[in-house]
């Protein structure tokens, strides 16, 4: 397996890569850890007439506080997320969901905003964003603009960002207190693409009920998708018993699963059901509930 031939070009710059990226447009790929990229180069799956190496650019790669809660830029390793204390203390889901990506070598060169850039609906990050309420930045050469999560994955390996665009940077809100976390994922194998993942972020009010929940899924649809059926069902109400069976099954019910070698949409479904009770059980405890 070979790429098809292109230009390539390492900018050591900002406006350099946004300039660069501005006269080539769609017809440019951009190469952060190469995770993802690679691949479909080898499989011609891409064929862009540039490839842009970022990885020269300074000034992407942090992991810092920001107004209560979390900035991080793009070309932050995944590894590195997983292990910093920062992101252990205010953020343990995000460390959690980056831990189950692939295997130690690949979260070591896959960067967070090559991740999300790509928008595989198979993968962790896009929907732990959904259920973290994250800002996306991104720049052009003339304008820079933010995007909620919800509005930046826009279909299979489809995002908003325009011909010109680089994701620059991912803001994570910060989270109220008694707020749990949990992302669980089932695989055929460790490392290997999840047939179902889920997401969970759940607040409590003094008293044990749910405040607030956010309950989001990957492999179950196109894009990775928010379960506000499940999310409604649970305001108000102790996360427990009925209240979490009817979560699930609402949740299981909103996902379109593809069919394929590994498993059948039926059977994703089923796992959606189990994953998602699983991920609220855990993520009310860890937010302090029964």
């Amino acid at each position: 397996m070979k790429p098809p031939k292109f230009e390539y070009l390492a900018p050591h710059s900002e406006d350099e890569a946004l300039a660069t990226l501005a006269q080539h447009g769609d017809r440019a790929k951009v190469l952060a850890g190469g995770q993802s990229l690679i691949p479909l180069l080898n499989f011609r799956l891409a064929q862009p007439e540039l490839v842009l190496d970022i990885n020269h650019l300074s000034g992407l790669d942090y992991a810092r506080e920001w107004d209560g809660g979390l900035a991080l830029g793009a070309l932050t390793r995944q590894y590195v997320v997983e292990s910093l204390p920062l992101v252990r203390a205010r953020f343990p889901v995000l460390a959690e969901a980056c831990h189950l990506i692939g295997h130690l070598p690949i979260r070591h060169r896959g960067t967070i905003g090559g991740n999300l850039a790509h928008a595989d609906p198979a993968s962790e990050l896009p929907a732990l964003m959904l259920a973290l309420d994250t800002e996306l930045g991104v720049a052009s050469e003339n304008a820079r603009r933010s995007l909620p999560a919800d509005q930046f994955f826009t279909g299979p390996l489809q995002t908003a960002l325009q011909p010109g665009e680089l994701l620059m940077e991912i803001r994570v809100p910060g989270l109220p207190p008694r707020t749990g976390g949990a992302f669980v994922e089932v695989a055929r194998r460790s490392g290997d693409y999840a047939l179902i993942g889920v997401a969970a972020v759940i607040t409590l009010n003094d008293v044990g009920r749910c405040q607030r929940a956010r309950v989001a899924l990957r492999g179950a649809g196109p894009k990775s998708m928010r379960a506000s059926g499940a999310e409604e069902v649970l305001l108000g109400e102790v996360p427990s018993g009925e209240v979490l069976t009817e979560a699930a099954r609402r949740a299981a019910d909103s996902t379109d699963p593809p069919t394929d070698i590994h498993a059948s949409a039926a059977f994703r479904r089923k796992l959606a059901r189990y994953t998602v009770r699983q991920a609220i059980e855990l993520a009310t405890q860890r937010a302090g509930g029964a």
